[in-house]
């Protein structure tokens, strides 16, 4: 079967028009404008420009069915209206073996794209690391955020607790003093394992920049597992309506050299917060059902 010159010829144009938009983009142009992307440095994590490219790519492909779908109806509205002087009913067909299949299999073949990239890619994000270089346990409690670096000084916890956020004095109201945030520090390029759980209710750990978030229950411990690559400091959020001051449930990460690391925990040691600061402190180890390391359990139970 011979290909038509013409077209051919229309695709050069096209594909070099393409070309050179692209090549073009900025990083934040090539990533969907999401956050966590600054030109000419490297993603937030090194999962951050994976989640990105598959929000981007299924952007893309449901937007050329869409034109697709919205091109074939306007045709069809063009071409098959009704003509000035036409009466009566067109020809009625009962089915069209091609087109049905049609209709069919293409959804089907995206549906099952979208589950295998989908699937690959959480694959990757929820795997944990063996050996994680940092282990961090992060408390969420109405309204704040507890952080605990576990084996961070000598073999001992250090933690930091948390406030909700405070409007900044003097300031324009509801502008927020960021120096009294809850502020998880994290060292760059290095293997970063957090433990998530909640005092109390239904939390959510948002960190915007790392386009990922994970739900927190009480009596339940998710994982995040991540490697820094970039340092900075990054916005995080409760993304869980969790109560009236839900809002306020405000933190920022800190990603820092190594050293600076080292002498950020050194200092919470100095100042005192050492120690075991974990479940103990939960609201939850009060409720009737659960086990405390610190309550007996009654007979016949």
């Amino acid at each position: 079967m011979r290909s038509n010159p013409r077209l051919r010829w229309a695709a050069v144009p096209v594909a070099i028009t393409l070309a050179v938009v692209l090549a073009g983009c900025t990083q934040a142009e090539l990533n969907g404008y999401l956050p966590g992307f600054v030109e000419g440095e490297a993603p937030v994590t090194n999962h951050t420009e994976r989640i990105a490219g598959l929000w981007t790519t299924s952007w893309i492909v449901l937007l050329c069915v869409g034109l697709l779908t919205w091109g074939l109806i306007l045709w069809a509205i063009v071409v098959y209206r009704r003509r000035k002087g036409q009466t009566g009913l067109p020809v009625q067909m009962r089915y069209n073996m091609p087109i049905e299949i049609f209709y069919t299999i293409v959804p089907l073949i995206l549906v099952l794209g979208f589950f295998a990239f989908t699937a690959r890619d959480q694959a990757a994000i929820e795997t944990h690391h063996d050996d994680p270089d940092v282990e961090i346990s992060v408390f969420a409690k109405q309204w704040a955020w507890d952080f605990v670096y576990t084996d961070g000084v000598d073999g001992e916890d250090v933690w930091t607790a948390g406030i909700q956020a405070q409007e900044e004095e003097g300031a324009e109201r509801g502008t927020i003093d960021q120096e009294q945030l809850p502020t998880l520090y994290l060292p760059v390029d290095k293997k970063v394992t957090i433990a998530l759980e909640s005092r109390d209710v239904i939390h959510s750990f948002w960190v915007i920049d790392f386009l990922y978030k994970k739900d927190m229950f009480p009596g339940k411990t998710n994982y995040m597992s991540f490697i820094p690559e970039r340092e900075g400091t990054y916005a995080g959020k409760c993304a869980e309506l969790c109560g009236e001051y839900h809002s306020l449930m405000l933190f920022n990460v800190e990603v820092v050299s190594q050293e600076e690391y080292d002498n950020y925990l050194q200092g919470l040691a100095d100042e005192g917060n050492i120690g075991d600061f974990g479940d103990e402190f939960s609201r939850n180890a009060t409720l009737p059902g659960i086990d405390s390391p610190d309550r007996p359990e009654e007979e016949g139970n």
